[in-house]
């Protein structure tokens, strides 16, 4: 996608502390997916409680983390991005001083929860980049900000272990609510208002716009019933996804919450089919290079995340095992940074494959990658070096399938509905993880040997789970390819020209090819 704004002006915001300030907000956003895996093993003796119940602590971020961004999304679009990310770290903040006050499980786990729905961060973060970023910057940014679900889950894990390992666990969430007061400090004097929609028709829409807020606010009301549908029925089918192989997949409480939870997503579409300004906007979705791309993600976040649940494991199992490394999370943790490192280095990277070739084409090299990488890895698990190039390999695919997809995504959507239409995407990623943590949970449970008593997956368990992530990613690779590819450009209209107090747009159009270039 290209985007032409005019050149610097005197009074613009520089564009580098905002790449910065999103990219950061969004990196920790998503440490808090990882907080807490460093604890687990201590969890029912730290919240008094059962192993089964103190694994919604983990849980309920996730879940959060998923129902959250469209919502988030569809609420920025409307009622201004920078308000909703701010509201998005109060909400992280909050949850954060939750968890830190307390040792009681119910607290916890509603503090878990907020801090998953400050994922709503990102799609926002990627919506305010087209708003206000030049197009020599947008590609990398675009790539750093979809990005950073991945780099702050990869690096979270050594930073909370090394925490975890020398103070009291509640110091974790205390760090949490600083570092969430730090970027909301940061987001309020840093990133601009932009508007999201012009005052065409000259109806006074433009004064909301101005004021950071959009042209629906001042037409429309939010749609509360289509997002409580999608509240509810998201939360059915996620805890089927997550819970289903502890509750058993054939429990009456697995099965009617599959099935209430279908049933509320049908009715839920049908009512967005019939409301003038819809959560979703089904339309647009249904288009074959939005909803291409969002089945890619959902597979793409399926072969990401085996990593995440192979490595820490394998490194840990005891040396004795004949496999295993017996290391600290610490150290299995920094096994795993490079995934995340090389996120970040790839970022100016796939900006320029975008820019050369397309968006669709940095998607399909990136899932080609990320399947070289495994394959690699269902060969080659006995040194941790060879750990790490996996790691690395893996990373630099996701990076540049992650870059590509709100590229692609933007390029298909109107202005009016890009924070909404990132967040279904974020969504999509959250449903493939969830997807990959039940299937890749059944595998390495019913592949175990015992060891000192103890039951351990085994090795041959972890290279099924990467032949696995193999499959998905040569599956992403055939969707892929059914993304429409380069078009015509084509003109979309802009949000209107900020204040020359902010940043500066030239022209009333947007510059756009279909394939996301």
């Amino acid at each position: 996608m290209s985007i032409h704004h005019s050149g610097p002006r005197s009074g613009e915001p520089a564009v580098g502390p905002i790449i910065a300030t999103l990219a950061c907000t969004g990196t920790v956003a998503s440490l808090m997916y990882t907080l807490m895996i460093p604890l687990i093993p201590d969890l029912p003796r730290l919240l008094h409680s059962s192993a089964s119940n103190t694994a919604w602590t983990v849980t309920a971020t996730l879940l959060g983390s998923a129902v959250a961004p469209p919502i988030a999304g569809r609420l920025g679009d409307m009622y201004g991005k920078k308000r909703l990310l701010i509201a998005s770290q109060v909400l992280l903040i909050a949850g954060s001083l939750l968890c830190a006050m307390t040792s009681s499980l119910l607290p916890v786990v509603s503090g878990r929860a907020m801090q998953g729905m400050a994922s709503g961060v990102v799609p926002l973060g990627i919506s305010m980049m087209r708003d206000v970023l030049p197009p020599a910057r947008l590609g990398a940014a675009l790539g750093l900000m979809s990005s950073s679900l991945g780099i702050g889950g990869a690096l979270g894990i050594p930073l909370s272990a090394l925490v975890a390992q020398h103070a009291d666990w509640h110091v974790l969430f205390w760090g949490a609510a600083g570092l969430g007061t730090i970027m909301l400090v940061v987001l309020w004097r840093v990133i601009p208002a932009p508007p999201l929609a012009s005052d065409a028709d000259g109806d006074g829409a433009g004064d909301n716009a101005r004021a950071g807020v959009g042209v629906r606010a001042g037409r429309s009301r939010f749609d509360v019933v289509g997002a409580g549908g999608l509240f509810v029925g998201l939360l059915a089918v996620l805890l089927v996804i997550s819970k289903g192989s502890d509750w058993g997949w054939g429990a009456p409480a697995t099965v009617g919450l599959a099935i209430g939870g279908v049933l509320t997503l049908l009715v839920w579409g049908f009512w967005e089919l019939r409301v003038p300004n819809p959560v979703v906007d089904l339309r647009i979705t249904a288009g074959r290079q939005v909803l291409m791309t969002n089945i890619t993600s959902i597979i793409v976040g399926v072969a990401m995340y085996a990593l995440s649940l192979v490595v820490p494991q394998l490194m840990q199992i005891p040396s004795g095992t004949g496999f295993g490394f017996g290391k600290s999370m610490v150290v299995a943790g920094l096994c795993f940074a490079p995934f995340g490192v090389v996120m970040v280095l790839a970022s100016p990277v796939t900006a320029r494959i975008i820019a050369a070739f397309g968006a669709k084409a940095s998607l399909m090299l990136g899932v080609l990658i990320i399947a070289i990488g495994y394959a690699i890895g269902v060969a080659f698990l006995n040194a941790i070096w060879q750990i790490l190039i996996v790691c690395a390999i893996v990373g630099l695919g996701v990076a540049f399938a992650y870059a590509a997809m709100p590229t692609l995504i933007m390029a298909a959507v109107p202005p009016t509905e890009t924070a909404a239409a990132n967040g279904l995407n974020t969504l999509m990623r959250a449903l493939g993880t969830s997807t990959a943590a039940a299937l890749i949970g059944v595998v390495l449970s019913h592949m175990t040997t015992s060891y000192q008593g103890a039951q351990v997956p085994t090795l041959s368990g972890f290279r099924i789970t990467f032949v696995i992530a193999t499959v998905a990613a040569v599956l992403a690779l055939g969707v892929a390819a059914l993304i429409p590819g380069r078009r015509p450009a084509v003109d979309l209209p802009l949000p209107r020209p900020l204040p020359d107090d902010a940043v500066h747009v030239s022209g009333p159009h947007v510059q756009a090819v279909s394939d996301g270039r």
